[in-house]
């Protein structure tokens, strides 16, 4: 039937899909092995609950089925595109994905500690940050010791990193 004839309020609207965390245009999808795992549970999951969607309102439940779908698709693009690095194969002195760094912010003489991960994996709260972040990329290459400049908004602040640990 068309569309034409279809009565305005039994039209649906048309379900909003929450994207995942952005990867710069070519950028590798790097990730974790841990970070897989999170991701294959995360499909475990969705698949989970688009098998028993429990929802008796028929139109409430196409709303929900075509929700859980959008996000399916989207994680197993991101999946399809993974690359899982072997944190045991990088150079244990220099910053590579998967390091956790140690370093001192010298204009404030904060210490801080953060791991490098997937975008997927990132977690600020557990000061897990992404290969993408300004910071990282400022301190991808570095070893112990050296000062690097990072630029913050309209300024350059210097950080001396402490450690680096596989």
């Amino acid at each position: 039937m068309s569309r034409g004839f279809v009565k305005e309020g039994d039209q649906e609207e048309t379900p909003i899909i929450p994207s995942r965390a952005a990867l710069p245009e070519g950028a590798i999808n790097y990730v974790t092995s841990f970070g897989m795992e999170q991701l294959l549970g995360e499909r475990t999951d969705l698949e989970n609950q688009i098998t028993n969607l429990s929802t008796e309102n028929e139109t409430e439940r196409r709303r929900e089925l075509a929700i859980l779908n959008g996000k399916l698709d989207l994680l197993q693009e991101r999946i399809a595109s993974a690359r899982v690095l072997d944190i045991e194969q990088q150079r244990k002195d220099e910053i590579r994905f998967g390091a956790t760094v140690t370093y001192k912010m010298l204009a404030n003489n904060m210490v801080n500690t953060i791991q490098i991960v997937g975008v997927d994996e990132a977690d600020l709260k557990l000061k897990k940050i992404a290969f993408v972040a300004p910071i990282v990329v400022a301190m991808t290459g570095h070893k112990e010791g050296d000062v690097i400049d990072f630029k913050l908004g309209g300024e350059i602040r210097k950080i001396i990193i402490l450690k680096i640990e596989y």
